[in-house]
Formats: C-alpha cells, structure tokens, sequence
C-alpha cells in the first residue's frame, strides 16, 4: 500500500489510543488486547495522524521540526505499515 497519496488523510484507527508512556520513554499505542511502544520516529509521525492533516502537511511539518529534507518515502512507508497493522485509518 506504499501508493498512499498525500492528500490522505491519516487518523489513529477506532479503540486505539496514542500516549506518552514515562516509563517507557516513547508513546505507546494502548489497545484492548495491550500496547505497542513506538521507536521515536514511529511516535513522530503517528502523533501527528489526527485524521485533519494530510501526509503531505506531516512530512513537511516533520522535515520543518527536524531540519531535514526526502522524508515523504519513509513517513508513507510507515504509514502502510501501520495501515497493514490497523494501527492506522483513512480519513476522507
């Protein structure tokens, strides 16, 4: 599914629940069944899926936060994972 476009609209998927986990030190995406913890980069990108922002605005707010350029393969590659995993959903 890496042919996301990026006018989508990514969003956290229904009954999951993005936290900061101080424990932890990373988000963590909380579910019925448990939790995933996220990398850094993962907690990144997912934080700002809020089913308003395109993928588009996220790469570029990304690459304005982090002072870097070519984030859009790697921030779509996650996006079709976490689509893959149903961490994720598309909004219209």
């Amino acid at each position: 599914m890496s042919d996301i476009p990026g006018s989508a609209r990514p969003a956290i998927a229904f009954g999951l629940r993005l936290q900061w986990e101080p424990a932890q030190e990373a988000h963590v995406l909380l579910y019925p069944e448990g939790m995933v913890k996220l990398n850094g980069s993962a907690g990144a990108i997912i934080s700002r899926c809020d089913g308003v922002r395109t993928v588009a605005e996220i790469v570029a707010d990304l690459e304005r936060t982090y002072g870097l350029t070519g984030l859009s393969g790697d921030v779509i590659a996650f996006v079709a994972l976490a689509l893959d995993k149903r961490w994720l959903e598309l909004r219209a």
